[in-house]
């Protein structure tokens, strides 16, 4: 089991915020570039 604190992070895209590791984003963490579904709308609306 890992400490929360020992997961990898990242900053988000969209709102720059750093987010850490998800167990349901195991698959394809690489692929991950935004923290909420929020912020993956907001990145689409303003393109």
């Amino acid at each position: 089991m890992r400490r929360k604190g020992d997961l990898p992070t990242k900053a988000c895209v969209g709102c720059g915020r750093p987010f850490a590791w998800r167990r349901k984003w195991a698959r394809h963490w690489d692929a991950v570039r935004y923290c909420s579904q929020r912020c993956k709308r907001q990145a689409r609306a303003g393109a």
